[in-house]
């Protein structure tokens, strides 16, 4: 076992960082990265600003409202899998998983969740780019039936106020 720890840590050690994530894969996602405004029904629901991390390996997002929730999240394309992991986390305690992929020109992630009333819930989120309009909609969905049904929980729409990404 010990030997195999060694030969896997030199490996890592050894490759390049910059060369680790630059299939086209990881940048199914980079739609996303910018400075945005969210609006929801017409109205400013928040302030998201999305950027590249860990060698352009991550997607950080950090989301904010002026009354004062905050979010944030980590996703990263698992190459050996082939699909995007998302791991979001708020200052209300919620923990979200969510996986999927970059399919049809949307990204949608999934992944199941408890209720506050301890039932069990599948979450859907898809963010879909409009390069033209230089604008996201992201539509995130709640099924309590396991997917036989949805409902709608946000949809957003992100309007991007940089492309900043630091």
């Amino acid at each position: 076992m010990r030997i195999l720890t060694v030969c896997i840590l030199f490996t890592l050690l050894s490759y390049p960082a910059s060369a680790r994530c630059t299939s086209e894969s990881f940048g199914q996602f980079d739609f996303w990265v910018g400075h945005w405004q969210v609006f929801s029904d017409g109205k400013l629901a928040g302030v998201n600003h999305i950027s590249k991390d860990l060698d352009n390996c991550v997607i950080r997002e950090h989301y904010t409202t002026q009354k004062g929730y905050e979010g944030r999240s980590l996703n990263i394309y698992d190459a050996s899998r082939n699909l995007w992991h998302q791991t979001w986390v708020d200052n209300g305690g919620m923990l979200l998983l969510l996986e999927g992929r970059f399919e049809q020109g949307s990204m949608r992630l999934s992944g199941e969740g408890i209720t506050d009333k301890g039932e069990k819930v599948l979450h859907r989120i898809t963010w879909t780019p409009n390069m033209e309009g230089n604008t996201v909609r992201q539509h995130w969905q709640y099924s309590k039936d396991m997917g036989q049904s949805w409902s709608s929980l946000f949809d957003g729409l992100y309007k991007k106020i940089s492309d900043s990404d630091n």
